[in-house]
């Protein structure tokens, strides 16, 4: 039993991912957040803060390491995060010198958002991956039937023929737009301490968070506790790209109603009229188009954090951007194999406008 469609034992039929939700597994959080404090301890020793051999000591040492996950749920009820009772756990693993110093100038917040980071950045390689896929499946699409002939509509009234090709172009061209956009995301490691000054670090602070970055392959960016527009920036990129994937789910269900100038395959059948070959990966990408868009007023509260650090507007980042992920990388593997199902766009001929 499940409270969300993403993983539901049938329900996940329709929306699931199983290879973007295991990013987003505790297993897939806590190795993140293990890499970052071996690399912490690594960066530190690099630049001085710790012995080398130290350094060395924590990194070693916290290899193999498997956490009490009991124990990690009750410390997340009663700290609010997991971080706290993850080191003391990491400590208690380590032992001797490298227990007083595994965590050392870091606070809850640099271990969760890094573990972010790092799993963010490889769903957006998934994703571009994907977009990729969809945006070449259409330009096929268009060499095979964009001379065929389609009537235009606008405010859902007939208007004038146009071309395949013509549509097929709406559909594909805020796609690459996209593609443009998910390439220029920058996912930026957090380092910032307490209260973010890296006190504890002293003047080495700024060289041990671009250490951190480079071995975690993050850029290095100052700390970001309460700034949190680039998640919502990203949150933004989502909904803009299952909302193009709504656009044209949605066109193909009209056309699918209309009949005649589109043949699809691969429909889902009706309990009541079996005659019926409902257009259902249509529909999908309409209504993941839709939750994500909704979805993202969300990630837009949560950029409202209190002074250097909010637990609320933090926590709401946990319920909402999972899903929007994984909604993204749904509706991109349906839209590609809708694309596949469609056996004729556009009547026979060639383009007959005038």
């Amino acid at each position: 039993m499940s409270l969300s469609p993403f993983d539901h034992p049938f329900l996940s039929g329709l929306f699931g991912d199983a290879e973007l939700a295991a990013l987003f597994s505790a297993e897939a959080d806590l190795e993140a957040m293990l890499r970052f404090e071996r690399a912490l301890a690594a960066a530190q020793g690099d630049c001085g803060v710790l012995p080398a051999e130290l350094a060395d000591a924590i990194a070693s040492g916290l290899e193999g390491f498997l956490p009490d996950m009991e124990g990690l749920r009750a410390g997340t009820a009663r700290d609010g995060v997991v971080i706290p009772e993850f080191v003391r756990q990491l400590r208690a693993a380590l032992g001797g010198a490298a227990a007083e110093k595994v965590h050392f100038g870091a606070t809850s917040q640099d271990v969760i958002d890094t573990s972010l980071m790092l799993r963010l950045k490889a769903a957006s390689a998934l994703l571009a991956k994907r977009l990729a896929a969809v945006t070449e499946a259409l330009e096929a699409l268009s060499h095979r039937d964009g001379g065929r002939a389609l009537m235009g509509h606008t405010r859902m009234q007939a208007a004038i023929a146009i071309t395949v090709a013509d549509r097929i172009d709406s559909w594909r061209a805020p796609l690459l737009r996209s593609a443009e956009r998910l390439a220029a995301q920058s996912f930026a490691v957090q380092l910032g301490g307490a209260a973010g000054t890296l006190e504890k670090l002293g003047q080495k602070g700024a060289a041990v968070r671009a250490r951190l970055a480079e071995r975690l392959g993050l850029a290095d960016r100052p700390q970001w506790h309460s700034q949190r527009d680039d998640l919502a920036e990203l949150a933004g990129l989502l909904s803009l790209v299952t909302g193009s994937l709504g656009k044209f789910g949605q066109d193909i269900a009209l056309l699918a109603e209309l009949g005649g100038e589109i043949r699809l395959s691969g429909g889902g059948g009706s309990s009541a009229m079996p005659h019926k070959q409902n257009p259902v990966a249509a529909e999908l990408l309409v209504t993941l188009a839709r939750f994500n868009a909704t979805q993202l007023s969300a990630m837009h509260q949560a950029l409202v954090h209190e002074q250097e650090r909010s637990g609320a507007a933090w926590g709401l980042e946990w319920l909402v951007l999972p899903q929007m992920v994984v909604a993204t990388g749904v509706a991109l593997q349906t839209a590609q194999r809708l694309t596949g199902q469609i056996e004729r766009l556009g009547r026979d001929g060639q383009d007959n406008r005038l």
